[in-house]
């Protein structure tokens, strides 16, 4: 570890930290995963009966980062909605085993082990980017009547649901080849910040303090250095492209996407193509001049639009 690194590594990350302590490790599956279930202040505007029937939302959140990106649109969401987010396995603050083979179809396992541990019945579901891909798996296990509990939405923020428009970055292709691992231990921290800011608007470039929190979080247990094993998502992708793709065209389950138009690696081009093979979309939001991450990059775009989307359906 370079010394910024080891300086941002032994630095307070209060924003993190607090998110952290707002949640708890669950066990799943022989594994410990970091959870955050909240539910509006009940001891405010509305009573506890009251909270119990608010609808739920599961967030599932992208490679290579965490829970800790549905921060900035958490606590308005959080008002009107119970919601529960996860660390997937390899990320965050869940365990980050190095000698695992990760695949979507595991990760996809961990989420309805979870969603049986929470006993969900009925809920909706906003995914972005590794996530997108998590939840094509679990949409697809939905339609054929054998997923854990019912989803009554799906919402995908930017992601590589088609193979063919998914452009990764150079950095995310030579992870994925036989240098992976040694790709890791070169890479620190302002190979990062390059690679990250690349991959956001011109006018919505994340701030040194989010930059650092991104970082700190993916180092913590070691993470950085699986990089390589988890980056077999691509290939996931490719492999079981027509189960997940079939499942967005057959969904009987309302989908609706919010996109920031300008992401280079899953932009403006990947909605167009969504639109080509007439995959279900009940609700479509692009975000011009916004990249990759429209929850950090627009977070009042990405809530109002998410409300347009879930209130008819929630009024149904």
């Amino acid at each position: 570890m370079n010394q910024i690194s080891e300086h941002i590594a032994q630095r307070s990350h209060p924003g993190p930290e607090l998110w952290r302590e707002r949640g708890e490790l669950v066990e799943l599956l022989g594994h410990s995963l970091f959870v955050i279930d909240e539910s509006p202040n009940q001891s405010a505007e509305k009573s506890s009966a009251e909270a119990k029937t608010l609808p739920t939302i599961l967030l599932l959140h992208g490679f290579p980062t965490s829970s800790w990106d549905w921060q900035p649109i958490w606590n308005t969401l959080a008002q009107d909605y119970r919601l529960i987010a996860v660390d997937m396995l390899g990320f965050g603050f869940s365990d980050k085993p190095n000698k695992h083979q990760y695949s979507i179809h595991g990760q996809a396992d961990l989420i309805e082990a979870l969603v049986q541990t929470k006993q969900l019945k009925q809920f909706h579901v906003l995914t972005h980017d590794y996530g997108d891909t998590v939840g094509q798996e679990l949409l697809s296990r939905q339609l054929e009547g054998s997923g854990a509990g019912e989803w009554l939405s799906c919402c995908f923020l930017n992601g590589g649901l088609f193979p063919e428009t998914h452009r990764a970055l150079l950095t995310q292709k030579l992870l994925l080849s036989p240098i992976g691992g040694l790709l890791n231990r070169l890479t620190g921290y302002a190979k990062f910040c390059r690679n990250f800011s690349s991959v956001f608007g011109a006018k919505s470039k994340p701030s040194k303090e989010e930059l650092e929190n991104f970082w700190w979080l993916i180092n913590i247990n070691n993470g950085k250095h699986i990089f390589h094993n988890l980056i077999t998502y691509i290939r996931d992708r490719l492999e079981h492209r027509e189960r997940w793709v079939s499942a967005m065209q057959q969904s009987t389950i309302p989908l609706g996407l919010i996109n920031g138009s300008v992401d280079p690696v899953s932009g403006k081009h990947m909605v167009d193509r969504y639109r080509e093979l007439n995959c279900r979309l009940d609700y479509v939001a692009e975000l011009p001049e916004i990249g990759h991450y429209p929850q950090v990059e627009a977070p009042a775009q990405v809530v109002a639009h998410y409300q347009a989307f879930l209130l008819p359906l929630i009024k149904a």
